[in-house]
């Protein structure tokens, strides 16, 4: 018996076409706090300043945008976190760097107790430069990160850390808007700045399964605005 031409098309033919991206998370921050002077982000995201600044506010939402800035009595950068879920996925955001400033978007999986915090990998920009880093098999395991708080600096430590990093040259005019997009897929992490591609790493730790959260890390004062995130897989 002859099987019909769609048939054929579902059984050979759907493995060439891959899935649409579900939108998991938009966000345009185009609110306001509710109470004035109190940080209070809204749609899901939170934050470490209750702990990590004193309950001071590090994030305000001023016109639209997102504006984070570390406190001075704070003892950690900023993080904000929202929960998504995902094994490869597209996080899409615009942001504005002043001189010196940092962005970095940290995917984790807080479940996993094999690392510190659940830090997975990360990308990180400034006006001069992207870095994408495994986290989950570099500084942030456990056992690694033991042996640097205890002062190993042996050559074969720092040789592994090597490998689970990689770093791009940029040159972003600061204060100027641009669109970071980040896209994860299995072991590799790719970037690209106002649609150019800006850099690509692979490494064991960025596949890990399941990023439970996406967090946006400031040390130095950043804006943020038309945050997306997509589920690929």
């Amino acid at each position: 018996m002859k099987k019909p031409l769609f048939a054929f098309c579902a059984i050979f033919c759907g493995h060439l076409i891959a899935a649409e991206p579900t939108l998991l998370l938009t966000d345009d921050f185009a609110r306001d706090e509710k109470t004035p002077g109190k940080e209070d982000i809204g749609n899901g995201w939170t934050s470490n300043s209750g702990w990590r600044a004193k309950g001071h506010q590090q994030v305000d939402l001023i016109d639209g945008v997102m504006h984070v800035t570390k406190h001075a009595e704070a003892d950690h950068g900023v993080a904000i976190f929202h929960n998504v879920e995902f094994q490869d996925g597209i996080v899409e955001l615009r942001f504005k760097l002043g001189e010196g400033d940092d962005l970095g978007v940290d995917f984790v999986d807080r479940e996993l107790k094999t690392v510190h915090a659940g830090h997975l990998c990360m990308a990180r920009v400034t006006n001069k430069a992207l870095t994408i880093t495994d986290s989950k098999t570099g500084g942030m395991d456990n056992k690694i990160r033991d042996r640097r708080q205890a002062g190993d600096k042996s050559p074969e430590l720092a040789a592994l850390l090597k490998t689970k990093t990689k770093a791009f040259k940029l040159d972003l005019k600061p204060t100027d808007w641009h669109t970071l997009h980040i896209t994860v897929s299995g072991n590799t992490m790719s970037v690209k700045i106002d649609d150019q591609p800006a850099g690509t790493f692979s490494s064991e730790g960025i596949a890990h399964p399941t990023k439970r959260m996406i967090t946006l890390a400031v040390n130095k004062p950043a804006q943020v605005d038309d945050v997306k995130v997509w589920r690929l897989k």
